[in-house]
């Protein structure tokens, strides 16, 4: 069976072109220890630095989980690397600056908002390579990369989500509620993808069992929904998690990073028994304490594509192709659901390892505006 949709995005041309404020200041850099036993594959000089979104390292999703990425090649491969932290917009041009001054020769960064200082910042030094996260660096939206030294590193990140929306529909059917939410932080392609394989995953538990479950928050028709405006978990966002929350829902997915903790605040001030759904990570494990109330993760193996591209290109072999995390790759995938699985409604997981195989074979083709 094939669920298909095909209306085109709105709206994310104008926020892409937002101009980047150039003046500003980033965080000083972290260096990594260095050691003296690098591989004798490496070529001499290689040097690999990130450059994060807003949100911070500690953001338990997808700035963490590119760090860990890093980190982790950074010690198989003995050599030193550069990580620099945005905490605005203001800092990712003058953070791909001290990059590229302090030697670096893969830069790597985290997010759709850092496409246009990626790009001025590859274009300007065509001896630099460059990858992305979550963005094919196409600021003038022409199907290109604006830049011939960026790769991208993209996610099909709607499979997945497909499968936690099925999962979603079929708790909150079991409790009789029927109604189940989600809401993002910036309404960008890596963001309204989650939301897009979340509600088309309802609708196939509502096809496949006859059931009435309900998405608020979120259309994949129109490309509406709620959305804080940032990545920050604060009142705004604590605000729009309610506003979803008063609708009756019981089964709550928010998209954007540390957002996840007002979702988890306002679900604790509203006395229920609601759950949430961790994003890009495998929450409960990155956040322990909200495993409790963390059914399970729609995960992007960010870590994994940052490693191998920078292992990669540590011995010269740099490759421009775009990286696309899919189910069949395991870039994308849902993770355990912990101690939620022995209250899961008998057959799910048989139900969600047969849908898996129906998207990797191609019998079912979850298409989202939004995806890579």
């Amino acid at each position: 069976m094939t669920i298909s949709r095909t209306k085109k995005l709105a709206g994310f041309a104008a926020a892409a072109g937002i101009a980047l404020v150039l003046a500003g200041c980033g965080s000083a850099p972290e260096d990594t220890s260095s050691t003296d036993n690098a591989g004798s594959d490496v070529v001499e000089g290689f040097k690999p630095c990130l450059v994060s979104d807003a949100g911070g390292w500690n953001d338990k999703s997808f700035n963490q989980s590119a760090k860990e990425g890093l980190d982790s090649a950074l010690d198989e491969l003995g050599v030193e690397g550069l990580e620099l932290e945005s905490t605005s917009e203001n800092d990712y041009a003058p953070n791909m600056e001290t990059a590229v001054s302090e030697g670096c020769t893969l830069i790597i960064s985290v997010g759709f908002n850092l496409s246009a200082a990626t790009v001025e910042s590859a274009n300007a030094n065509p001896d630099v390579n460059y990858a992305i996260i979550d963005d094919y660096a196409d600021t003038d939206f022409d199907g290109t990369t604006d830049a011939p030294n960026i790769k991208p590193l993209v996610f099909n990140t709607a499979e997945a989500a497909y499968l936690g929306g099925y999962a979603a529909a079929a708790w909150s059917a079991q409790d009789g509620v029927n109604k189940v939410g989600t809401f993002g932080g910036m309404q960008i392609p890596s963001v309204a993808v989650f939301m897009d394989g979340f509600q088309l995953g309802v609708e196939k538990y509502n096809e496949d069992k006859g059931g009435a479950v309900e998405v608020f928050g979120w259309d994949i028709e129109t490309q509406e929904g709620s959305f804080t405006g940032g990545f920050d978990a604060n009142d705004t966002a604590k605000q729009t998690a309610q506003g979803v929350l008063d609708q009756g829902v019981d089964v709550l997915l928010p998209v954007g990073g540390p957002i996840y903790q007002s979702a988890a605040a306002a679900i604790a001030d509203s006395g229920t028994s609601t759950v949430m759904m961790g994003v890009d990570s495998d929450l409960a494990v990155a956040d322990s304490s909200v495993a409790d109330i963390t059914l399970v993760s729609i995960m992007k193996a960010i870590d994994v594509a940052v490693h191998d591209t920078v292992v990669s290109a540590s011995t010269g072999d740099f490759d421009v192709a775009p990286y696309i995390g899919t189910l069949e790759n395991e870039g994308v995938k849902l993770s355990s659901f912990h101690d939620f699985e022995s209250q899961l409604p008998d057959g799910l997981l048989d139900e969600l390892d047969e849908l898996q195989k129906q998207i990797i074979a191609g019998d079912i083709t979850v298409e989202s505006p939004n995806s890579p």
